[in-house]
Order: structure tokens, then sequence, then C-alpha cells
């Protein structure tokens, strides 16, 4: 094991035994400074996603500072009330006594982050690791190295090692942080990299909570309003140029309206990033050559109509917003596409339309846009996935009083808000018996008290 993480490790293990973390006020005067730090390099912040992933500044702001000032704020205001202990009944065949459910932190936090918003995945699960009294090591991606540098030095101007930790690296790194003895693992990324994750977790019986992704899709009816529903899907899509794990993957409209939809979904394409998107300052890059590979041997395999975009550039890394017209058996639909590549299908009946979803692994997300009620029911209670947005995309994301997080293939376990503290605590059981009372009841010898006890509990 790498000796530097080896030494963060034994000093966090040293601060957490000293018991200063389990002091809720100490936990909150942390987040604010953390609050206070990011506020400080709101424009570095903003400059270092630029550099990474030609994030224009609003998106960067948006998406990845101020969700982050509703967290922490979120989190003070109710950190008491959730950090006090919980009492609760005790059974009659107990009493006299009293029962409750104590928080306890789990201890050192492993907190690995991903590249597409760099910034955000990784102070996001911090908040509520640091609200739940623990401390952590971050892990941010090495493929947004500007980002990276970026939050090493936030955290470690910011805070003791011994409390908050950065390593820095690749494969090498993430390997030599998996084999050491945290007491809990929050990775968001890749599915195969889960599973190696997950691997090592099991091998020390490590809880672990996975944030994946897959193929969310979006459903369209006929009642729906066609052009808000394009503008909202394509805005959803090619947000930070499609790389968002709750991105919009493929679009299921009513054969009925199809050609209207893709009519107002190309208009929406146009009035976001204009006749050439490449030059729009509103549309991101992807965020690296192995990646843009990827995507454009997605958009060569293609059997399906191109209705817009297809334009590529390698030493730009720019993928054109694209829209596809094609079926299920299309290469697009392989698996999650995670860029800006939009598939349109159709679908005349909505029982078969849920019935070739469901063959899919569990999505992360899942949208609908209707004005039927009964439609929008339907699609919810058939279909499993990680959560929704009704009428529009990403925004359930942005609510610390839903928790987030996948089923299945796109996830384990679900965070923000009141989530994310309960995530990083274990609930500790408690129940305090009166010692002033004696009964030797269920003591031997026992003679015919089974009997008694047949009775009392039938």
């Amino acid at each position: 094991m790498n000796v530097n993480v080896t030494e963060m490790i034994h000093a966090q293990q040293e601060f957490f035994d000293s018991g200063t973390t389990r002091s809720v006020e100490w936990r909150i005067n942390r987040l604010k400074e953390l609050k206070q730090a990011i506020k400080e390099r709101e424009d570095q912040i903003i400059k270092a996603l630029y550099l990474d992933l030609r994030k224009n500044k609003f998106e960067a702001y948006t998406t990845e500072i101020a969700f982050l000032y509703e967290s922490i704020r979120f989190m003070i205001r109710h950190l008491p009330e959730w950090a006090a202990a919980e009492k609760v009944k005790t059974p009659v065949h107990q009493q006299p006594a009293e029962s409750y459910i104590l928080p306890e932190p789990y201890g050192s936090v492993l907190i690995i982050g991903p590249f597409n918003y760099p910034f955000q995945l990784v102070i996001e699960p911090l908040i509520g690791a640091i609200a739940a009294g623990n401390t952590a090591i971050v892990k941010p991606s090495e493929s947004t190295p500007h980002t990276s540098s970026l939050l090493k030095v936030l955290i470690e101007e910011t805070f003791d090692p011994a409390f908050i930790g950065v390593q820095e690296g690749g494969k090498e790194t993430v390997t030599a942080l998996l084999e050491a003895p945290f007491d809990y693992i929050f990775f968001t990324g890749s599915a195969k990299t889960a599973k190696v994750v997950m691997g090592a977790a099991a091998r020390q019986l490590t809880p672990v909570t996975l944030e994946l992704g897959g193929k969310s899709p979006v459903f369209v009816d006929y009642s729906a309003d066609l052009k808000q529903a394009a503008r909202r899907i394509a805005w959803g899509k090619f947000s930070n140029a499609g790389q968002t794990c709750i991105a919009p993957d493929y679009v299921l409209i009513h054969q009925n309206v199809k050609e209207s939809f893709l009519k107002e979904l190309t208009l929406a394409v146009y009035d976001f990033y204009g006749q050439n998107p490449q030059s729009s300052s509103d549309f991101g890059r992807v965020v690296n050559e192995q990646q843009f590979d990827r995507l454009q041997a997605m958009l060569s395999k293609t059997a399906g109509t191109l209705i817009k975009g297809g334009e590529t550039d390698q030493k730009d890394l720019f993928i054109a917003p694209t829209i596809v017209e094609t079926g299920w058996d299309d290469a697009l639909m392989e698996e999650e596409i995670f860029g800006p590549i939009l598939p349109v299908l159709s679908y005349t009946e909505l029982d078969q339309a849920i019935k070739r979803v469901k063959k899919l692994p569990k999505a992360l997300a899942l949208y609908v846009f209707t004005k039927e009620k009964a439609m929008e029911e339907k699609v919810i209670s058939s279909i499993q996935f990680g959560g929704a947005s009704i009428n529009d995309t990403l925004v359930h994301v942005s609510s610390p009083h839903l928790p987030f997080g996948g089923v299945g293939p796109s996830g384990m376990n679900a965070y923000h808000g009141k989530a994310s503290f309960e995530l990083f605590s274990h609930k500790k059981s408690i129940l305090r018996k009166k010692s002033s009372f004696l009964s030797n009841f269920l003591y031997p010898p026992y003679e015919d008290r089974v009997n008694i006890i047949r009775k009392v509990l039938r």
C-alpha cells in the first residue's frame, strides 16, 4: 500500500478516535468553513471547469457551485435534529425500559469522484460525510486535472489532513486506496469500475455506495406540450455535452406526434446553440480522446436516420448535439451513451414500449411528458428506476428533500439532504433497562414458564 495513504489513514483514525468529530457544533462549523472556501474560489472553480470540460460559466455555477450552497444550508439547518437520539417505543414485555436510536459516524470514508461534474460530485458526498461526523479522503478524477488540482488546494488549505485529505492520481492510486482499511466507500462513476470497487470492499467487508448511470428513458405521449417537452429534453440531454449520469439517454415518442416532436427538438437545439454549436460558448466538450473515440464509434455504427448534428472534431473534442431517429436494435441502444447523441424511437402501444424498456438494465432516471395522469402512473409503476422528473428532466436531482440514487446496475444506496446524513451514519440501537426493577422470569430454572409466555404473546 502507498505509504502516504497508510499514514493518512492512520492519522485519520487517531483523529476520529479523539472524539472531536462527535460534536454537532464542530461539524456545523466545518461545513461553514467548506462553504466559505468555495465562495472564495468561485472564479477559480469556474475556470478549472472550463479548462477541463469547456463548461459554460452559468452551467458551472448552477450545477457545481450553487447546488452545493443549497446542500450545505439545508444540512446545517437540520443537522441538530438529525444527529439527536431518536426515542422509540419499547415492547410491553421489555418494560420498564426505554429505547432509542443513536446516529453514529462510521469513521474514515473514501470518496472517489467522476469526471463529468468533477467538483460537485466530490463535495456533495463530502458534505454528508462531514455532517455525519466522519473523516474522509477524497480522490478526484484524473480526467479533469485542473479541477482535481483545485480541489486538492481548497481542501488542504481549509482542513487538517487528519480530518479531510486528498489523493490525486490514476488507477494505481485507486488501487492503493481500495486496499486501505476504510470504514465506508462512496464511488461515483462507471459500472465497470464499480465492480472493481465493490470487489475490493467485499474483501474487507466495507459498506459501499455506488452512484452509476444507465440508459435513462424519456416517454413523450400525444397529450404532451411538444414544444415544452422538446426544449426540456434538449436541455437535459445536451447540457455538459451529454455527460450527465441522469441525462435522457433516448426518447420514446408516440407515433402520432413523432414528426411534430422532431421538428420542435431540432428547433430547440438551434435556439440553444445556434447554427454552429462548435462556436457556441454554451456548448461543452467531451472530456478526453478516449470518450470522444467511444462516441464517434457509436455514430459510425448507427443504422438510424440522422435528423440533426453528427459533426465531430477530435482536436477540439467536439461532438455536435446529435439527434438520430432509430429503432430498438440499433447500436445506439446497446449501452449508455453518456454524450451528446440522442436516439429517438417511436411507439404506438404504451404497453409494448414499457415492455421493451424493462428488458434493459434498470436506469438511474426516467422521464415522462404527458398531461394524462393515468399514463404517468402506468409508466412510473411499471418500470424500476432510480428517480424521475415528470414533464421535465434532471430537476429531481436538485431537491435536498429527495434521496438520489440508482437501483441494480444504476447504483446502490442514495444520498442528498437527510439521506446523505443517514448514508454516512450507523444507527446504533440502545435499550436501557431500569436497574431498580428485579425480575427472575427469564432465568433458569424455567419450569413451566413456557405456558405463561404462550398465553401472553399469543
